[in-house]
């Protein structure tokens, strides 16, 4: 057993004994997306998934009409626009790729993914800016888990709860603890020097 899913013995026959692997497999990688497995395996396999739709056109990415417009402002501000996902960075750059508003990877200065280190660990966070040359309370980290939110504050980085429609919900606590904003454009954000 395979955490949560049984593989199959192997039963002399080659073909059935392959397609059996394949459903086994198949059941694997669903039980732990539905247990929202974040592992860098997992999200590498659907990286790989993503890189073939995408590249043949059946499937762009879609953002909150909000986000580019945005984003373009910040930049134009001079500012820089890291990614930190758990979906790894060839994904990441996969979506920034292949849009609806088209090829926005000029927009992104750099990706992160787990291999950093999970995004509910405030190491994580330190060593981002490590990598970009500067302080972790240069930086502002929006996200819409209040987990990971807590893990960037303890290594001094600003934060801002993004919430959105589909989004799992706040606590009373949560929404008066941290910054909360709906949309990009409620951020006001002081060009870079």
């Amino acid at each position: 057993m395979c955490r949560g899913v049984l593989f199959p013995t192997a039963s002399g026959n080659g073909v059935d004994d392959l397609q059996q692997m394949i459903q086994a497999v198949v059941d694997n990688v669903c039980w732990q997306m539905s247990l929202d497995r974040k592992t860098t395996a997992l999200k590498q396999l659907q990286g790989h998934m993503w890189r073939a739709a995408f590249t043949a056109g059946r499937m762009k990415a879609e953002f909150f009409a909000d986000v580019v417009p945005a984003v373009r402002k910040w930049r134009e501000a001079g500012m820089k626009v890291y990614i930190y996902s758990s979906g790894s960075v060839e994904a990441q750059k996969l979506l920034f790729g292949h849009s609806t508003e088209g090829d926005i990877l000029e927009l992104v200065d750099g990706h992160f993914d787990t291999k950093i280190g999970r995004k509910v660990e405030s190491e994580s966070y330190r060593k981002i800016a490590d990598s970009i040359g500067c302080s972790t309370n240069s930086i502002l980290f929006l996200t819409d888990v209040t987990r990971e939110a807590s893990a960037a504050e303890e290594a001094d980085v600003h934060v801002a709860v993004v919430v959105r429609p589909g989004n799992a919900g706040l606590t009373d606590d949560e929404k008066t603890y941290y910054s909360l904003i709906t949309s990009f454009s409620e951020l006001y954000l002081p060009s870079s020097t």
